[in-house]
């Protein structure tokens, strides 16, 4: 081998190695390092991310004002006196009330500066306070998730107590006596009258936070059997029986909710006072003092006074032929005076002991066509029914619904199905 082999020999050798370092040197990649971690997002249920800051909630004391709380929060007298007048257009602090809650969101940072500050109106509007920078008020409302139930249950006592011994929401009571207070008189609900229902409940989270709207509900009193579908028609939702029929008549079944009537209407009742039989020609309610009296129907007050024996006295013409009357009053309701326009379920007055009475009790009499009658025997005309270019609509729904009330037996209840609203 020549020299001038042996240098061309090196000089690809040279190359050769020059190309792998090159390779070997871009093909190699650069160790990766984790990124840091970051803290997840947790939006809670007014919207704020709670990771980034610290949180604290608290309950509003008897007489404490949102000054009391933000000053605890070392807010200064001038800023707080800012945030009330730029509340007030969307809230008046002064009408926080005791008991309801509040949460503060302060920076994670060395200041720990109050960022929000939100006040619960109720369990579901609530009030925000951004206090960062320029401070600014809005309201806003928690998702509410709706889950459709079903109950059932015999009455040994009242529907109350039966709900309560069932484990069930009391409030059903409220919302079934309303239903179905112009086809059942809920003075008289008796031991062994049976209930199903098809209602909804409300969520918040996990968190119950009451009793929504009935859907459907049956219930037999004194062997009768009613039933109530909720439908909407005309942009008006209302209850109507089996028939399409509205379960609203033109009347209340009473003029107040779960008292006991203590003097049904009579020609010859003995008076506990005078110590004589007369006629007692109205239904005497039995009830504590200060008990809000309602009109039974939409009318004109024709006397609201003081009148012997009947003590303060409010009367009523609902119409031509129906008028009513509500007698031994403590006081009256706001706006009550003669010539006044009511509304059924408007507060007339409150139960009282004036004029000849032995204790607290609504006296309530009932007049048709200027002669006082017995109001507990009275069949008056419901209002509208299902329309007839609404009535396919109307039946599906009662189908529906008639098959889901057949499968409720007299058993805990379960839950049927989930929506959300």
């Amino acid at each position: 081998m020549n020299g001038n082999t042996v240098l061309h020999y090196l000089s690809k050798t040279v190359f050769f190695l020059f190309f792998l370092l090159i390779f070997y040197s871009c093909s190699t990649e650069t160790p990766k390092t984790s990124p840091p971690a970051v803290k997840k997002n947790y939006f809670d249920e007014y919207g704020i991310d709670t990771s980034k800051f610290s949180v604290s909630a608290g309950e509003v004391k008897k007489n404490e004002t949102l000054a009391d709380i933000l000053l605890q929060f070392d807010i200064p007298y001038a800023k707080i006196d800012e945030i009330a007048k730029l509340s007030k257009p969307v809230f008046d602090v002064r009408k926080i009330k005791s008991g309801n809650t509040y949460r503060a969101y302060f920076a994670e940072d060395s200041v720990k500066n109050l960022k929000y500050f939100i006040y619960d109106k109720d369990k579901i509007n609530y009030v925000t306070y951004d206090l960062d920078d320029s401070v600014t008020v809005s309201e806003g409302k928690k998702k509410v998730t709706i889950k459709i139930d079903k109950a059932s249950g015999i009455i040994n006592s009242s529907l109350y107590e039966t709900l309560h011994d069932e484990g069930l929401s009391p409030l059903l009571a409220v919302e079934l006596a309303d239903v179905f207070a112009w086809q059942i008189d809920f003075y008289i609900v008796q031991r062994g009258d049976k209930f199903k229902v098809i209602y909804e409940k409300k969520y918040i989270g996990d968190r119950f936070i009451g009793t929504g709207e009935i859907l459907a509900a049956e219930f037999e009193h004194m062997g009768n059997k009613f039933l109530a579908f909720r439908f909407e028609q005309n942009g008006k939702t209302e209850y109507f029986d089996a028939e399409g029929k509205s379960l609203q008549k033109q009347f209340l079944k009473a003029p107040l909710k779960y008292r006991r009537i203590s003097s049904r209407f009579s020609r010859r009742r003995f008076h506990p006072i005078l110590r004589i039989y007369r006629p007692h020609l109205g239904i005497d309610y039995a009830a504590a003092i200060g008990t809000p009296v309602q009109a039974v129907g939409d009318g004109i007050v024709v006397e609201a006074r003081y009148k012997g024996q009947a003590g303060r006295f409010v009367k009523i013409r609902h119409n031509s032929v129906y008028t009513s009357g509500y007698l031994h009053l403590s006081r009256y309701g706001k706006g009550i005076k003669r010539g006044a326009k009511v509304k059924q379920g408007q507060v007339v007055g409150y139960v009282g002991s004036s004029g000849l009475s032995t204790g607290p009790h609504l006296d309530f009499r009932f007049w048709k066509n200027g002669r006082l009658v017995n109001y507990m025997t009275q069949k008056f005309p419901s209002s509208q029914s299902v329309k007839k270019e609404n009535m396919s609509a109307f039946l599906k729904v009662r189908d529906e619904y008639i098959k889901k009330l057949n499968e409720i037996g007299y058993s805990p209840p379960k839950e049927i199905t989930v929506g959300t609203q």
